[in-house]
C-alpha cells in the first residue's frame, strides 16, 4: 500500500470513513445506554456498543499502524500555512489519545463491572456508574467530542470558504 501523492490512500480513507461511522454508532448506543433508566433499553444498547467498540479498537490500531510506517498521511498541501498543519497534526494526535482512553476506560468498566456476563450471559446488570474508570470515559467522550467537532468543523471550512482540496483529499483521495 502507498500514499498516492496529493491524497490519502483507498486504505487511509476506508479506515477514516469506517471509523467514523462506527463512532457515530458508539455515541448513539453510549448516549442510549446511559440516559435510560431502563434495564433491558441498557442492556441492548450496550449489547450494541461493546462489539462495535471493539472494532474501532481494530481499525483505530490499524491507523495507528498505518501512521507509525508512514503511511498515512500526504504532505500537508502547500496552500495551507504551517500552524495550520501543525495544528491539525495535533488534533489528530488528540484524537487518536481520547479514542484511546475511551477504549481503555470502557474496557476496564466491563472487566470491573462483570458486563459481558449481564450482556451475553443472562446475569444481572451491574451499577456502572460508581467504576473508577467511568469518570475517565465520560471526560475522554466529551474531549473525542469536542475534538471532534474542531476537526469537522475545519474540514467545512477548508472546503466551503477557503475552497481547498483538503475535504477531496479523504474524500476522494485527490488533492492540490
Amino acid at each position: 500500500m502507498s500514499v498516492q501523492a496529493t491524497g490519502y490512500s483507498p486504505t487511509v480513507r476506508a479506515l477514516h470513513w469506517g471509523s467514523a461511522a462506527l463512532i457515530m454508532v458508539l455515541v448513539g448506543s453510549g448516549l442510549r445506554a446511559g440516559l435510560s433508566d431502563d434495564p433491558a433499553t441498557k442492556v441492548q444498547a450496550l449489547q450494541v456498543h461493546l462489539p462495535v467498540a471493539i472494532l474501532v479498537l481494530a481499525l483505530t490500531v490499524a491507523r495507528l499502524v498505518n501512521l507509525a510506517r508512514g503511511l498515512a498521511n500526504p504532505p500537508p498541501l502547500v496552500s495551507v500555512p504551517a500552524w495550520q498543519a501543525g495544528l491539525a497534526h495535533w488534533v489528530h494526535r488528540l484524537i487518536y489519545a481520547a479514542l484511546l482512553a475511551l477504549l481503555a476506560s470502557g474496557i476496564a468498566m466491563s472487566v470491573l463491572s462483570g458486563l459481558p456476563g449481564a450482556l451475553y450471559g443472562g446475569a444481572p446488570m451491574p451499577e456502572l456508574t460508581d467504576l473508577p474508570p467511568r469518570l475517565g470515559h465520560r471526560v475522554a467522550a466529551i474531549a473525542l467530542g469536542l475534538l471532534l467537532a474542531g476537526h469537522v468543523g475545519a474540514a467545512l471550512y477548508h472546503h466551503f470558504v477557503l475552497k481547498d482540496a483538503t475535504l477531496q483529499r479523504i474524500w476522494r483521495g485527490r488533492g492540490e
